[in-house]
């Protein structure tokens, strides 16, 4: 599975799974990325050190 804010692979038995109240699942790799995007309020979009990020600076 995947980082919902950066993308990378999470390996398995590490990681965060956070249930939102729509019944969303979000899988975060790191704390940095689940603050990143729950208490920051960020865009992986223009957050640079997310592979999002760096695919889009690539086109």
């Amino acid at each position: 599975m995947k980082c919902s804010f950066c993308n990378n692979e999470v390996e398995k038995s590490t990681g965060t799974m956070y249930v939102k109240k729509d019944a969303k699942i979000l899988y975060f790799c790191s704390t940095k990325c689940e603050k990143s995007m729950l208490k920051l309020n960020r865009n992986p979009r223009y957050t640079l050190w997310t592979n999002t990020a760096r695919q889009e600076k690539k086109a």
